[in-house]
């Protein structure tokens, strides 16, 4: 599980049918990083399976590659960094597991003060698990929404998150990985037992 609180900001360096390798420069990062961790790399949770100092690895396989950005991914794109939650790591951020629920279209950008407003298009069916004020999950990071609409919703980026994660090197058209927030699901699933 994550927490949507991103640690790093990694680099691809190289992708291999779907082996990517990613560098590393947080040494509290590089601290977790072990063969079999888990890793959330732009959202997506991936299994490490090889590392050594500054880099790790992972395999996405043809599904993940098809329902992510990972698909268009190519050497020299940044990519946000979390390591799984540990017992002892302070929770922050909301749920975040790592699931990626669709692609969504960067529809612009623009700055409000010290801050920047995006709005993203993306897929209806997933707009009734949007709120205004509730949790979202874009690139992995944790953030509230502005503005829910039915294709499309907003986010409000503080000057903190723009610096430390990849969303200011992100423009117009650009994709980016989302995720629901999973409580919606769940919520979703158990009404229609709460009313037989």
């Amino acid at each position: 599980m994550f927490t949507g609180i991103i640690k790093d900001v990694g680099t691809i360096l190289s992708n291999h049918n779907g082996l990517f390798r990613i560098s590393v420069t947080s040494a509290d990062v590089q601290k977790k990083i072990h063969q079999g961790a888990s890793m959330s790399v732009n959202g997506t949770c991936f299994t490490i399976v090889a590392h050594n100092d500054g880099w790790f690895e992972f395999q996405a396989i043809p599904e993940t590659l098809y329902r992510t950005t990972f698909g268009k991914a190519r050497a020299g794109d940044t990519v946000n960094l979390e390591p799984c939650l540990g017992p002892a790591d302070v929770f922050e951020g909301h749920i975040v597991q790592g699931h990626v629920d669709g692609m969504g279209s960067i529809h612009s950008v623009e700055p409000e003060g010290n801050s920047y407003i995006f709005t993203i298009d993306f897929d209806p069916s997933l707009s009734k698990y949007l709120v205004e004020k509730g949790s979202i999950a874009v690139n992995g990071i944790s953030l509230t929404i502005v503005t829910a609409e039915h294709n499309s919703f907003t986010i409000a980026i503080i000057p903190y998150t723009w610096d430390h994660t990849n969303l200011s090197s992100l423009s117009e058209g650009d994709s980016v990985n989302i995720e629901v927030d999973v409580l919606a699901k769940y919520i979703e699933k158990l009404l229609p037992h709460f009313k037989s």
